[in-house]
């Protein structure tokens, strides 16, 4: 099962949409959290709103991760050890209210963390080639922060 989610601040159509395209040629189960979608999916189950309980439900069960940039859904599939594949929401089509998702995805993939597509067209071709070739997580984290990390938190504190 694939589980796309978009966060529940504002609807990303074009992510709805471009999924939705290409859930037929994958042959498996799409449930998606989408909001309030303009959008209306043909081809995948959706919710506007999913309980936590569901939500961690429908997480926990997915073989692969779907979503916009958000730092909540890449750190979950992250710590559960989840592949996921994001495409970051852009400001130019009123999706965020700034570019901020493209600079976390960019983040992201240069560290080799998640898969990233930049535009739909890129997401059709990677969620095909990742859902049927590549559905092992690209990195795991743990749950509180590493030693190296605190570390240097507690280096930059002292340093002020």
């Amino acid at each position: 099962m694939i589980f796309l989610t978009i966060g529940t601040q504002v609807p990303f159509d074009r992510l709805v949409k471009a999924v939705d395209e290409v859930a037929p040629s994958l042959n498996t189960k799409i449930i998606a959290q989408v909001s309030k979608s303009a959008y209306k999916a043909r081809n995948m189950q959706t919710f506007d709103f999913i309980s936590p309980h569901d939500f961690d439900a429908f997480f926990n069960s997915a073989s692969l991760i779907v979503s916009h940039a958000g730092m909540g859904n890449i750190i979950s599939a992250l710590e559960r050890e989840k592949p996921i594949l994001i495409l970051p929401r852009l400001a130019k089509y009123g999706e965020h209210r700034n570019d901020h998702q493209m600079a976390t995805a960019k983040v992201f993939e240069k560290l080799n963390y998640v898969h990233v597509a930049y535009d739909e067209h890129e997401l059709l071709k990677k969620l095909v080639s990742v859902y049927t070739q590549h559905l092992k997580p690209l990195h795991k984290i743990g749950t509180t922060a590493s030693p190296e990390l605190l570390a240097s938190i507690k280096d930059f504190i002292k340093s002020k």
